[in-house]
Order: C-alpha cells, then sequence, then structure tokens
C-alpha cells in the first residue's frame, strides 16, 4: 500500500511549529523522571516525521524551532539560549542535519515517484494510442475494401449487372457506409465522455417509450432473434437524458446480436426501487468465459463474434460512461451456455412526478 504524504506548503510550517510545541509538552511531561538525552530524543522524532511529510523548508524550520525550544527550555541554564555544556551542540547540528538529510531523501523519492507515474502515463497513452490505431485499421479497412469492391463494379462492370444486382450492390454500399459512420461515431463520443465534455440534456422520460423507441429502430438486426418484453405498467418515470439511454440500450441490444447466434432468446426487464430504477438485457446465448467478464466494458475489447462482423470495441464502454455519468452503475453476469444478463442503474430523484393518465376516448 503507498502512503501519499502530499500537502499543501503552508500546512507543513503550520505542522512544524505544532509539532515542536507538543514535542516541548512532551518533554516537560518528562523531565521529572527521564533524562535530558531521551527529551532530546522525542524532538529528533519530530524532526524525522516533519521531513518525511512535508516540504524541505518545513523540516528546517522544525529543526530550528525544536533546536531553540530545547536549549531554553530544558538545557541548563534554562531560559537562555546559553550553552554550559558543549555537547549539547553536536545535538543541534545532529537535529539539523537529520531534517536536511531526510528531507534531500523524501524530495528524491517524490520525484522519482512523480517521473514514474509521468512514463505510467505516458505508457497507458501510447498503448491507447497504438491499440486506437490498430482498431481503426482493422475495423474501419473492412468496410471500406467492401465499398471500394461494390462500387468498382458497379462503375467498370454497370452495363453487364441486372438490376437485381445493382441494388444488392448499392445496398452493400450503403450498409457499410452507416457501419462506417457508426464506428467513427463511437470513437468521436468516446472522446468527448473521456474529456468531459458531454452536458445533460435531463429530463423526466418513460423508460417504456425509451425502450419501443430503440426497438423500432433496431427492428432490422433484432429480426431474427426473439425479443421479450418485462416493463411493469407502473414504472415510474427517470430523470435522465432521453438521447443518451436509447443509445446505451441500443449498444447493448447491438452487442447481443454480434455475440449471439440468430433465434436467441433476448430479454428486456426494467424495475424500480425507493433508491434507483433498474435495467437489465438478458440473452440465452453462449456466455462469457469468467476471466473476460470483468474486461467487457474495457475499451478496445473485443470478443469473438457469430457473425464475423467486428467493432471497434467502444460499445460497452460507452454504457459505461453514459450511466456513471448519470451517477449510475452498470455490470455483466454471464454463465458459460446458458447467457449474459447486464444491468444498470439510474439514480431515483425525488420527489416524482406522477405519469400522465391516458385521455378517456
Amino acid at each position: 500500500m503507498n502512503i501519499d504524504f502530499r500537502q499543501p506548503a503552508w500546512l507543513g510550517y503550520v505542522v512544524a511549529i505544532g509539532a515542536s510545541l507538543i514535542c516541548t509538552g512532551l518533554g516537560l511531561a518528562m523531565a521529572p523522571r527521564f533524562d535530558i538525552v531521551n527529551i532530546a530524543m522525542v524532538y529528533l522524532l519530530a524532526v524525522v516525521l516533519v521531513a518525511l511529510t512535508s516540504v524541505r523548508g518545513a523540516a528546517i524550520v522544525c529543526s530550528i524551532l525544536c533546536v531553540l525550544l530545547f536549549d531554553v527550555v530544558f538545557v541548563p541554564p534554562r531560559g537562555t539560549l546559553t550553552v554550559d555544556d558543549t555537547q549539547y551542540l553536536l545535538t543541534f547540528v545532529i537535529l539539523l542535519l537529520v531534517a536536511l538529510i531526510i528531507s534531500n531523501l523524501n524530495q528524491n523519492l517524490r520525484a522519482e515517484a512523480a517521473a514514474k507515474a509521468t512514463l505510467e502515463v505516458e505508457a497507458e497513452t501510447e498503448r491507447l494510442r497504438n491499440t486506437l490505431l490498430a482498431s481503426i485499421s482493422h475495423d474501419l479497412r473492412t468496410p471500406l475494401a467492401v465499398m471500394m469492391g461494390a462500387s468498382s463494379t458497379l462503375a467498370t462492370r454497370d452495363a453487364q449487372l441486372s438490376s437485381h444486382d445493382r441494388v444488392q450492390l448499392a445496398r452493400s454500399i450503403f450498409d457499410q457506409s452507416r457501419e462506417l459512420t457508426g464506428r467513427i461515431t463511437k470513437l468521436l463520443q468516446m472522446t468527448r465522455l473521456e474529456v468531459g465534455d458531454f452536458p445533460l440534456a435531463k429530463d423526466w422520460i418513460a423508460m417504456d417509450e425509451i425502450v419501443a423507441s430503440v426497438l423500432s429502430t433496431l427492428a432490422g438486426p433484432l429480426e431474427s432473434y426473439r425479443v421479450v418484453l418485462n416493463l411493469p405498467a407502473d414504472l415510474p418515470l427517470v430523470y435522465a437524458d432521453a438521447s443518451l439511454l436509447e443509445q446505451v440500450l441500443s449498444n447493448l441490444l447491438e452487442n447481443v446480436t454480434r455475440h449471439t447466434p440468430a433465434g436467441t432468446l433476448i430479454s428486456v426487464g426494467g424495475r424500480s426501487t425507493s433508491a434507483h430504477f433498474e435495467m437489465e438485457i438478458s440473452d440465452r446465448g453462449p456466455g462469457i468465459q469468467h476471466t473476460e467478464l470483468n474486461r467487457v466494458f474495457e475499451k478496445f475489447h473485443r470478443q469473438s463474434t457469430q457473425s464475423g462482423i467486428g467493432g471497434v470495441g467502444l460499445g460497452l464502454t460507452i454504457c459505461r460512461a453514459i450511466i456513471e455519468l448519470h451517477g449510475g452503475r452498470i455490470w455483466a453476469q454471464s454463465e458459460l451456455h446458458k447467457g449474459t444478463t447486464i444491468r444498470f442503474t439510474i439514480p431515483c430523484v425525488e420527489p416524482l412526478p406522477s405519469r400522465p393518465s391516458a385521455e378517456p376516448t
């Protein structure tokens, strides 16, 4: 365990003054029973602690104050700065040297720790940069290659193609361009989320309406899956950013289609407590290995997909960033060959408004 002793510089001087005064009080309590040398050790301890926890200037101030107080209060003749026994001069020098030596060592250690932290940040930045470049190279090249091939065929063999072939090639270009746009959008959005440039447009929203909107948008990809809704009719409104929660649900459902075979049962459920609103997306797919489970929300982490079509590995990372931006949390549970469940919560805000009742027709 690393203990961080960093503190404001001015606080170190306050500690130095306080430590020297406390040592004087302890010395006065010890004087009737202990030798003056033992009292000097108490001052030495204070100098060591201040030198370890504060800036060099505070350690020097502490050592000087300790020398002065020790001399005036305990060294004969008391009440003056005069020293009858020259051996105490050695004690004074030792206090000052200890303060300087430990302060220098502590300052060097802090400089080394700062340099190490900087190197670690640079190494992590370089790793993320390389991962990003590799991801872009791998994931953006595929749709671009498909688009180039299809457009090249249309340009060079248009007269030889049937109308059906032209439509298929055009659809292929459209689908791949949409996929390409989606991946670039995720990269840009992740950047904005990381730098905090993403203000929330919160309002009271009905989660069943958000779910219905997402299912309508993903009607095509979900066509070959069995989707079951488990949303109570009395769900309260949620104070959140509707567009961002739509994206969370969309990313989670798209993730299911990427990692489970057609025909898989997908369950979308929700419930509310006094503390938070909870949503869950469950599937009866192949599941996730336990060693992989804690990494599913990491940037650029990807699993093998059923369709063979990858992504930039940011969908779940964006989900986590959005949920945490709302003050909630998101987690995954999975069992091999039985399926995966991803849940997220949004804190409840009081007072909850009542949902408008349907007008009689």
